[in-house]
């Protein structure tokens, strides 16, 4: 019997041995099935917002329901095969991400340094490739100039406004109100000289008709260089001497093209950023629109004046917003964009013609650009920026940038009523001032226009090449 028991002991002892791990993977293997179920559900229970987010209108005026909506991704998540800018900036992006990243430091973010290195490497790795030289060769030649230089912000500064922060800082008793950042060329003197004459006056400026505003103006013109026949030649002698006489020229040493306007974006942040530090809001506009100044005045006081200014001015920017654009494909267009070097829709932006944007705003865009590949279109290149600030344009029906439908032009008091149109020559700019001044009794009590009233417009007439 004693020794029937102890076989017993034994058999029983080696079974438990033998099972034992075999039953601690199948606990293991069906705790692991019930966490993948498990994630897989959550996954799957997520809800998908239907909703779209719609333009932000300026305050005190109407939505409109034709506006298309601000997409929601104006580029592509994946690599989007051979798109260069894409490839570019898809990195930089993950990189700077803070749900990919949560435990990142807020200075890690906030050094412009590292940022710019970041972008340098990028550009490195990515034009190295051999699979991207074969492409780049396909690309268009005006593309090639431009991704030739697109790694490059260091141009040199040629001519300077004579005080701080540009032309008309004189007497000044408070702040500058407005900086007025007026993109121009060496061969635009008539452009400058009706502008200086006419809305684009410095000092002290008073607001509308009836109203006590009033605010401190400065004004500087962003150029490049032309192409010259004599390669020793910089810049002209015409523009050093009409810089002397007016001390609103700032001037750097890059080719002065359409594609280029980006760099006078980025280098313009960086000189305002350095130079302009009490200045409430910026003027960015082309040398070819009118400003009703007065109007603009007033209503930008206003927004001084709105209880929640000083949240609302960290992400200011106003204009005609164009909320779902996407790039021009047609290579006849100077907006073409070859499919080659950027996929997927254009972030929501405000028209280039014309925009204003706080103070504030300004050196934060400059932070940000630090983190943004360069960009063909200038206008888009702002919106890639202010969408990673996680700001959105305000837009107003005041900004024409498209100009007036036919009757409204005819009304009498029709420039009474907005902030800017766009595109006038400098002829043009000089009666319509002398119209405004003449109608202001008549007009004074007229307000911005608060709603579209232009004929009814097609979906891709609103495309950036009209």
């Amino acid at each position: 019997m004693a020794s029937c028991r102890c076989r017993r002991w034994r058999w029983r002892t080696v079974c438990i041995c033998l099972c034992s791990p075999c039953i601690i993977m199948a606990l293991l293997f069906l705790y692991a099935g019930l966490v993948v179920c498990m994630r897989m559900n959550a996954k799957s229970s997520v809800a998908v917002p239907t909703t779209e987010t719609t333009h932000f209108v300026a305050p005190g005026t109407l939505r409109n329901k034709s506006f298309a909506s601000i997409p929601k991704k104006f580029w592509e998540l994946h690599q989007n095969g051979d798109a260069f800018w894409n490839s570019l900036q898809l990195p930089i992006d993950h990189y700077f991400s803070p749900i990919l990243h949560l435990n990142k430091k807020k200075k890690e973010f906030s050094n412009t340094r590292f940022s710019e290195s970041l972008l340098r490497q990028s550009f490195s790795k990515v034009t190295d490739l051999e699979s991207r030289r074969t492409n780049f060769d396909k690309l268009p030649k005006q593309i090639q100039d431009f991704v030739s230089h697109m790694d490059r912000r260091d141009y040199p500064t040629l001519i300077q406004p004579d005080l701080v922060c540009g032309a008309g800082a004189k007497d000044e008793k408070e702040p500058p109100l407005l900086l007025l950042a007026i993109k121009t060329t060496e061969l635009n003197f008539e452009n400058r000289q009706a502008i200086r004459h006419t809305w684009g006056q410095t000092g002290w400026v008073a607001g509308q008709e009836g109203s006590s505003s009033g605010g401190y103006i400065r004004r500087v013109f962003l150029l490049g260089t032309e192409n010259h026949d004599n390669q020793q030649v910089k810049f002209s002698e015409l523009l050093q001497l009409e810089s002397k006489h007016y001390g609103d020229i700032l001037q750097w040493d890059f080719k002065d093209t359409f594609f280029n306007l980006t760099l006078k974006d980025v280098l313009f942040w960086s000189w305002f950023s350095r130079f302009c530090g009490q200045t409430h809001f910026v003027f960015k506009g082309d040398d070819d629109v009118f400003v009703n100044t007065p109007k603009m005045i007033t209503y930008l006081q206003d927004q001084l004046k709105n209880p929640e200014a000083e949240k609302t001015m960290n992400s200011f920017m106003i204009g005609e917003v164009i909320g779902a654009a996407t790039p021009s494909r047609l290579n006849n267009s100077k907006y073409f964009i070859p499919e080659s070097f950027y996929k997927g829709l254009y972030p929501a932006y405000a028209g280039g013609g014309g925009v204003v944007y706080s103070g504030l705003l300004a050196k934060r865009l400059h932070n940000m650009s630090k983190r943004v590949h360069l960009f063909p279109i200038d206008d888009v290149y702002v919106g890639m920026c202010m969408v990673r600030l996680n700001a959105f344009p305000i837009h107003h029906y005041a900004f024409l940038t498209f100009d007036f439908s036919e009757k409204e032009a005819k009304e009498l008091c029709s420039y009474h009523t907005i902030l800017l149109v766009h595109k006038r020559s400098p002829s043009q700019v000089i009666q319509l001032w002398a119209d405004l001044k003449e109608t202001q009794a008549q007009c004074w009590n007229v307000t911005l226009k608060d709603t579209d009233e232009k004929e009814e417009v097609k979906p891709e007439e609103l495309s950036p090449e009209i």
